[in-house]
């Protein structure tokens, strides 16, 4: 089978990525051989690539929104071979230590994960844990779903970890795959969404899908805000967002990686209890609620497609922002 492994971590201009041809794999107990549909092109790809994120697997095959069919199940899945299912970051967790025990399993110290522990997505096929596959909605189509797997349910996580208050004011800073559809969740429980991105396509997007304002990363903005969302990797957006925060503001930060935060000013940016919460992963709750939400609430998902040949391509258009959404291969 067709195949992308990451031969040397690097940037993504050094070519870390090259095509490879691999054994189609058998599934051992639980889990579930999946045919690629459709895979999602994630920010965290770009960290495993570049080595932003340490090796955990050499060699290994990124990708961790995928939509495919079961081809192959092994023994004590529940699934069965035609099922269609969508595979995410979260591979396994231990089920047993004090953070699974209280539902907190995205906190697991023992957890696996898609396209970084084991082979992910930017292949033809793929293995998956049963017990972590979810069940897609029917009238969500492949190319539409594949998103939704990360950028939607850690966008989703981070709108929680946030807590806009009923009718507040929400910033987020960042506007790709997951922000682009966190606003929508947002803005249909009533937030005022206020959006903080460099690009001129991604603010046009954003205003497109109902963003009150939309403004440069470090522009003042209209009015103080009760909550924010951090999507963007850069460390210096954190000062700023929670200086944009009024009285009693929470600020989530939702990326596995992020560059370093500059010195904060205890007045300026911490006083009158302001918060910074960080975004670990997510619970497979969390994908269960948030798929049902995008269903029916009709989340538009913006995409751009690229045969599973041109993955590295879509990797170095999502370093330059060279498109607004979500990248999606499909092979």
């Amino acid at each position: 089978m067709r195949a992308w492994v990451v031969e040397r971590p690097g940037p993504i201009a050094d070519g870390p990525l090259r095509r490879a041809e691999r054994e189609v794999p058998e599934p051992g107990p639980g889990e579930l051989l999946v045919r690629v549909l459709a895979c999602g092109v994630c920010r965290t790809d770009l960290h495993v690539a570049e080595g932003d994120l340490p090796v955990h697997l050499p060699g290994v095959t990124p990708g961790h929104e995928i939509v495919g069919e079961v081809a192959a199940a092994g023994p004590g899945c529940r699934r069965v071979p035609g099922d269609r299912v969508g595979v995410a970051w979260l591979r396994g967790t231990c089920g047993a230590c004090r953070h699974c025990r209280r539902g907190a399993e995205n906190l697991c110290p023992h957890s696996v994960y898609t396209g970084w522990d084991a082979h992910g997505g930017y292949a033809e096929y793929a293995l998956a844990v049963d017990a972590y596959a979810y069940t897609l909605p029917a009238e969500i189509d492949d190319v539409r779903a594949a998103p939704l797997l990360c950028a939607g349910i850690i966008g989703y996580r981070a709108l929680r970890r946030a807590e806009v208050p009923p009718g507040g004011r929400l910033g987020i800073w960042g506007f790709g795959g997951s922000a682009h559809l966190a606003a929508q969740i947002a803005i249909a429980q009533g937030a005022e969404v206020h959006v903080f991105t460099r690009g001129a396509a991604a603010r046009e997007l954003a205003a497109s899908l109902g963003a009150a304002w939309t403004g440069g990363p470090f522009d003042a903005g209209p009015a103080p805000l009760d909550s924010g969302i951090v999507f963007a990797p850069a460390g210096d957006l954190v000062p700023a967002a929670l200086e944009r925060l009024g009285r009693g503001g929470t600020l989530a930060i939702a990326g596995i990686h992020l560059s370093d935060v500059p010195a904060l000013d205890y007045e300026r940016h911490l006083f009158q209890e302001r918060q910074v919460r960080s975004v670990t992963a997510n619970t497979r709750n969390d994908g269960e609620e948030f798929l049902g939400l995008a269903a029916r609430l009709g989340v538009a998902v913006t995409t751009r497609t690229y045969d599973l040949d041109g993955a590295d391509r879509a990797l170095a258009d999502l370093e330059a922002g060279r498109f607004a959404g979500a990248a999606v291969l499909v092979p």
